[in-house]
């Protein structure tokens, strides 16, 4: 194993400068994946499980989401909720029990709500509830994917160590060419944040700039 006094930040901002391997590349056809930006994990003012990293990162989000819709391309929204007894969360829900758990993020709860900031189309978007970190795991996702002829997934939200990283190994396994939008995923700290920006880049996915993300939307009719 090779010993490093240097950052988290630092090693991430060294394989950004000089990528070790060639990127995945887009394809031709995207959907956009929103993971968890609720309230619980949002509301920075409101709740001591919420993070942030760009402060811009929801503006991003909904600047990426109408372009998508322009398309006609498909844009989803995740949350977690769980039933009043938080057995749905099954061994996960056992670690800790306390108001802020996350089986204790209850249905109709005002953590479980997606952040109002986020300019959701309840008419086109489609909102999966998750129980598991990744999106993929038990949903309807992949055949969501398929009908829609897709090649590629852009992944936002949170946090970057847990639900965005399991959606990004989930997305490559299942053959995607897989996007982690920087300025759009975010973490309670910076350096399981960069930590894991540095692993799914040099493994499982490209990370890319919204600037980069937007001008590629922009090209595509």
């Amino acid at each position: 194993m090779e010993l490093s006094n240097k950052t988290a930040r630092q090693l991430y901002e060294e394989v950004k400068a000089a990528p070790a391997r060639k990127k995945f590349g887009f394809g031709e056809k995207a959907a956009l994946i929103n993971i968890d930006v609720q309230k619980a994990y949002t509301r920075t003012d409101l709740y001591k499980t919420a993070y942030e990293t760009d402060p811009n990162q929801i503006n991003y989000i909904n600047e990426l989401a109408a372009l998508m819709r322009a398309r006609n391309w498909p844009v989803v929204w995740t949350y977690v909720a769980y039933m009043a007894s938080g057995e749905d969360c099954g061994i996960w829900g056992t670690r800790t029990d306390t108001p802020d758990s996350l089986q204790n993020i209850k249905f109709g709860s005002d953590r479980a709500k997606i952040d109002e900031r986020c300019q959701v189309d309840y008419e086109k978007d489609v909102i999966y509830c998750k129980k598991m970190p990744s999106p993929f795991h038990d949903s309807q996702l992949v055949s969501l994917l398929t009908w829609h002829k897709v090649d590629t997934v852009l992944i936002t939200g949170g946090s970057t160590s847990g639900c965005v990283r399991a959606c990004g190994v989930d997305s490559l396994s299942h053959g995607y060419r897989t996007i982690v939008v920087e300025e759009c995923v975010a973490d309670k700290h910076e350096s399981y944040h960069f930590a894991n920006l540095t692993d799914l880049a040099l493994k499982y996915a490209d990370v890319e700039s919204v600037a980069v993300v937007k001008k590629w939307l922009q090209s595509k009719n």
